[in-house]
């Protein structure tokens, strides 16, 4: 799982003239006292009001939107209506795909190197320069599969 180091995050402020402002590093820190999760806005307003009770729903989507495009956080899009974040981890050779189940919305990780040669045969027949992929699967959990059959 990937860290932010805040210096070389304040140095990537700094050459886009913005400033790591206190609420900024407050949502910053969201992401990384939960590893692994796929916040929404919601949620993160969730986490950072208890914290910072000033901190308002207007303000979390603007940093969002901010790191986002300072490719810090990367945005999804799982299909349910609300935008998720998860830090970027560009320094990580893999991708990671996404398991969405269909019953309670819960998101859970996927590795496999397969679809790492599936990307070089599609590149390589259709002469495109392929710079990433996002792969979604749906499905269901095994919790709501085990309640499904119930």
């Amino acid at each position: 799982m990937a860290t932010i180091n805040m210096g070389d995050l304040k140095q990537r402020f700094q050459e886009r003239q913005y400033k790591l402002t206190p609420q900024r590093q407050i949502v910053l820190q969201a992401f990384v006292d939960n590893p692994g999760k796929h916040l929404s806005a919601e949620d993160v307003h969730n986490i950072v009001r208890k914290q910072s009770a000033e901190i308002g729903l207007a303000t979390v989507y603007r940093t969002l939107e901010l790191l986002s495009d300072m490719d810090v956080l990367q945005k999804m899009d799982f299909g349910d209506g609300r935008s998720r974040y998860e830090i970027n981890e560009d320094s990580s050779e893999h991708h990671h795909h996404h398991l969405i189940c269909l019953s309670c919305g819960t998101v859970k990780e996927f590795e496999d190197d397969l679809l790492e040669t599936l990307e070089t045969v599609i590149a390589r027949k259709s002469n495109f320069k392929i710079v990433d992929h996002q792969v979604k699967f749906y499905g269901y959990c095994d919790k709501c599969q085990s309640s499904r059959e119930d």
